[in-house]
């Protein structure tokens, strides 16, 4: 990744965009997460779910990695950085 070489400055819009984001991502990385304690505690109280709440906790990390690459893309198209 290319960093700019002087201090960037973000503009107020820049930063509530930022935030709204950042606001977007936590929310939904929570709801992965919600669905991964409660897969857990049905497989600990309903042993017979545990292959179909398999396939849910599966699903989970790369839908939670999707998320932070979705903001990280975001984040460096708003403040201008590139990748090299």
């Amino acid at each position: 990744m290319t960093l700019p070489s002087q201090p960037v400055t973000l503009t107020v819009e820049q930063i509530g965009v930022l935030n709204q984001k950042l606001s977007e991502m936590r929310h939904e990385i929570n709801n992965h997460l919600s669905l991964i304690v409660t897969a857990v505690e049905l497989i600990r109280h309903k042993p017979g779910t545990t292959e179909r709440m398999l396939e849910t906790l599966a699903e989970r990390p790369p839908k939670i990695s999707a998320s932070m690459a979705d903001f990280s893309r975001d984040f460096e198209n708003i403040l201008g950085l590139s990748r090299s």
